[in-house]
C-alpha cells in the first residue's frame, strides 16, 4: 500500500529566540474577535514570530488585506536569510501539547503527501476531509501560499490507533531524543514540548502505520467498498483541524502541475504539507461542536422561516439544540429533518437564508463566547450538541464528508500554535 506520512525538512527558530512570542494561535481561531489578536500583536511586539507570517482570517475582509500580505512575504524572506533558522533535514518531531486544562496530548509533526488527498465528498484518498469544504474560503489561502517561501502548519490530522502503536510508544523514546523546544504558549494556550525523532524511531512509526493502514483496509472492507475498482477505501488519514489550509495546499500544488506539464513534481516541495498526526483515541482529545452564529440579521423573521422549514417544536423527539438571543437559551426540536446530524440540518437552513438575505454567518466555539456575541444588536446564536469521537472513521467512510465546522477539537486557545516551518519554494 502506498505511503502518505514521510519525514519532513523542518525548520525551527535557534536559540535565543523568544519561542512564548514566536509561537502563535491558529489563523482561523477567534475570528469574531479581532481584539485577541491585537492583544497577540502587542504581546509579540517587535520580537520574531510567526505572527508576522500569518494572515489571521479576523483581517480578510479588510481593505489592507494586500498590505498585509506583502508584509508576510517580507516577513518570510527576511527571517530566512537573517538566518534565525535552524534546518532539520528528513525530520519527524515528537510532540508533546498541554492544553489549557492541564491534558496532555500528543502528536508527531511531518509531512503530508499531497497526491494522497482529496477532500471532495465521495473521496476514496487515503487522506480525506472530515467535513464539507467551503471552496470559497480556499482563493484567500492560496494568495497566501502562491508567493510564500514558507509554509506553518496548524494542520492536525487523525489516525484510528485504538491499540496506541503508532504515536504513543514515542513516550519512551523521548529521553534518547533531543529536545528541540520546551516552553509556555502565549495566551492561555498551555505548554509545547518538542523532541527530534532518530531514524530508527521514525522507520518504526512508518512500520506501525504501515500495519495500521492493513487493519483499516480491513475495516473498510466491513463499512464500503470502492466499486469502480474493487479496492476498499481505506481511509488511513482524517483531517481533524486545518482541513482548508490543506486543501489550499494541494490546489496550489495542482496549478502549478498544470502550469508546468513538462515539469517533474515527484519531489518538489510543494507536492508535501507539514502536518501533526494524531490518535483520534488521546484521552486528552475531545470533540466539541462548533455553534452558529448570524449577525445583521433580523431574527425575527429568521426564526420563523426556520420553523416552517425545519419543523421546529419546543419539546419532543427529534435533533435538539438550543437557540441564543440576547445570551438567553431557549431549547429547539427539529422535526423536519434535511440531514442525519443535527448540524447538517440548521446548516442546510442557514445556508439557503444566508443565499435570500444580506446576513453574515461565523462558527464559534464555546458556549458562553456564543451567549455573550448574541448580546449584540440583530445577532441570534445556535449551540449544538457534540459529536461522539467514535463516530468519525465509520460516518465518513459510509456517508463522506461530514457539514462543515461539525466538531472542534478542543477549544480555541487549543489548537495548535504555529512553531515549526518548512520551505515551500
Amino acid at each position: 500500500m502506498e505511503r502518505a506520512f514521510f519525514p519532513a525538512d523542518i525548520l525551527l527558530p535557534k536559540n535565543g529566540i523568544d519561542m512564548g512570542k514566536w509561537s502563535v494561535v491558529a489563523c482561523d481561531q477567534f475570528t469574531s474577535e479581532p481584539e485577541y489578536w491585537e492583544k497577540v500583536e502587542e504581546l509579540v511586539g517587535g520580537e520574531s514570530s510567526t505572527f508576522r507570517m500569518i494572515l489571521p482570517e479576523v483581517y480578510l475582509e479588510d481593505e489592507d488585506v494586500d498590505e498585509r500580505l506583502e508584509t508576510i512575504r517580507n516577513s518570510m524572506k527576511g527571517y530566512l536569510s537573517g538566518e534565525i533558522f535552524e534546518e532539520y533535514k528528513n525530520a519527524m518531531i515528537y510532540v508533546e501539547r498541554t492544553d489549557s486544562t492541564g491534558k496532555m496530548r500528543a502528536g508527531i509533526v511531518g509531512c503530508i503527501d499531497l497526491e494522497q488527498y482529496d477532500y471532495h465528498k465521495g473521496s476514496t484518498s487515503l487522506v480525506r476531509a472530515t467535513e464539507a469544504t467551503v471552496v470559497e474560503r480556499i482563493p484567500p489561502r492560496i494568495r497566501v501560499r502562491e508567493n510564500a517561501q514558507v509554509e506553518l502548519p496548524h494542520i492536525m490530522i487523525l489516525i484510528d490507533d485504538k491499540e496506541r502503536t503508532v504515536i504513543e510508544p514515542c513516550k519512551e523514546w523521548k529521553a534518547d531524543c533531543k529536545l528541540l523546544y520546551d516552553f509556555d504558549l502565549m495566551m492561555g494556550g498551555g505548554h509545547l514540548k518538542g523532541y527530534l525523532l532518530g531514524e530508527e524511531e521514525q522507520a518504526k512509526i512508518l512500520s506501525a502505520i504501515d500495519c495500521l493502514a492493513v487493519k483499516e483496509q480491513k475495516k473498510s472492507q466491513q463499512v464500503i467498498a470502492d466499486s469502480t475498482n474493487e479496492k476498499p477505501a481505506v481511509l488511513l488519514f482524517a483531517m481533524g483541524d486545518g482541513n482548508h489550509s490543506l486543501a489550499s495546499a494541494k490546489e496550489h500544488y495542482e496549478r502549478l502541475k498544470a502550469e508546468n506539464p513538462e515539469s517533474d513534481f515527484s519531489h518538489h516541495p510543494a507536492r508535501y504539507a507539514l502536518a501533526e498526526i494524531v490518535n483520534l483515541h488521546s484521552p486528552a482529545l475531545e470533540f466539541e461542536a462548533i455553534h452558529r452564529i448570524v449577525t445583521q440579521v433580523n431574527a425575527d423573521d429568521l426564526m420563523e422561516q426556520m420553523k416552517q422549514a425545519l419543523g421546529l417544536v419546543e419539546e419532543g423527539e427529534g435533533q435538539t439544540f438550543y437557540v441564543v438571543r440576547n445570551g438567553e437559551k431557549e431549547k429547539a426540536v427539529i422535526t423536519k429533518p434535511t440531514s442525519k446530524l443535527t448540524v447538517g440540518s440548521l446548516q442546510n437552513f442557514l445556508d439557503t437564508y444566508q443565499k435570500e438575505n444580506d446576513v453574515k454567518m461565523d462558527y464559534i466555539h464555546g458556549d458562553k463566547t456564543l451567549e455573550a456575541l448574541t448580546m449584540q444588536e440583530n445577532s441570534i446564536g445556535f449551540i449544538l450538541p457534540d459529536m461522539a469521537k467514535e463516530e468519525l472513521f465509520p460516518t465518513v467512510i459510509y456517508d463522506g464528508a461530514l457539514p462543515r465546522k461539525t466538531f472542534s477539537m478542543g477549544h480555541a486557545e487549543d489548537k495548535r500554535y504555529y512553531t515549526e516551518c518548512r520551505k515551500i519554494r
